[in-house]
């Protein structure tokens, strides 16, 4: 079985990565970075090597990139504390000068203070956190529908969608709000969603990681590609990717330009690559 497209992706990615490691000062964790690099390599050896017959083996080679976005995600932020903060927070300003230029403010942190809102607080984190399910739940439900080469597909478009903000990260880290300022305080912080985000977050926040927001990019591209491969489904994940949009900038998790920069990541996705995907999956079924 030859590798697939989004092998190639992944592939290219890391060797990118791992390009990019060489090019840095070294350091301890170097050495450990391209080894894991060299494990991932052997995988797609493997994968290369399966066949149609070998049925876990084909289940695990459809959805490994799910598992795979752990390490990426974690390694960036590894890489960019390297930089030290004061070089990745410098970026911010870059981008808070953006930011009131376009929105005439900081967006992310004025609006929880100006309207505070414990409902909307409750709600706009819970949305935060359905990127998780989201983005998951999606190629795992159509491949057990049977709908494998939509499963393929979504996580296409998804993976793409977090390849070209980690490229971005990895180019141009910037903190995010969230490290950036002060964390809000009172009723809007203490209703227990938000207690579960940034529980989450303090355990596993990727440092440098906010622009573009892949949390918005990759949702947005999934939720997209799942109702072009399964309506019912896809439409089901609307309502939160749109309140998650929302809830990255009023919970302070993104600049308002950082979701703005997701959704432009997330539709050239949608038009570049879920719409031929799509429509080549509907001339084969009919």
């Amino acid at each position: 079985m030859a590798l697939r497209r989004t092998d190639k992706l992944l592939g290219g990615y890391v060797a990118l990565l791992s390009v990019s490691l060489l090019a840095r000062p070294w350091t301890p964790r170097t050495g450990w970075l391209l080894a894991l690099h060299g494990l991932f390599a052997v995988l797609l050896v493997l994968l290369a090597q399966l066949t149609p017959r070998q049925r876990f083996g084909t289940w695990v080679h459809d959805l490994y990139p799910l598992v795979m976005l752990v390490p990426f995600y974690t390694e960036l932020g590894l890489i960019n504390l390297d930089l030290g903060h004061s070089g990745v927070l410098a970026h911010d300003l870059v981008v808070q000068r953006w930011e009131s230029a376009i929105f005439g403010g900081q967006v992310s942190y004025e609006w929880i203070r100006t309207f505070p809102s414990v409902f909307w607080s409750g709600v706009l984190h819970l949305a935060y956190f359905a990127y998780y399910p989201i983005v998951v739940l999606g190629p795992i439900a159509l491949a057990f529908a049977g709908r494998r080469d939509g499963a393929r597909d979504v996580l296409h478009a998804t993976m793409l969608a977090f390849v070209t903000c980690y490229l971005v990260f990895l180019l141009y880290p910037v903190a995010g709000p969230y490290y950036a300022f002060d964390h809000p305080t009172g009723p809007v912080r203490e209703v227990w969603s938000a207690r579960l985000i940034y529980g989450i977050l303090a355990g596993g926040s990727a440092f440098g990681t906010a622009f573009p927001s892949s949390h918005v990019a990759a949702t947005t591209a999934s939720t997209y590609a799942v109702v072009r491969h399964w309506r019912a489904l896809g439409l089901t994940f609307v309502m939160p990717a749109v309140f998650l949009t929302i809830g990255t900038v009023y919970c302070q998790m993104h600049y308002a330009v950082d979701v703005v920069a997701g959704l432009v990541v997330a539709a050239g996705i949608s038009v570049l690559v879920v719409n031929p995907c799509a429509g080549r999956g509907i001339a084969t079924a009919t």
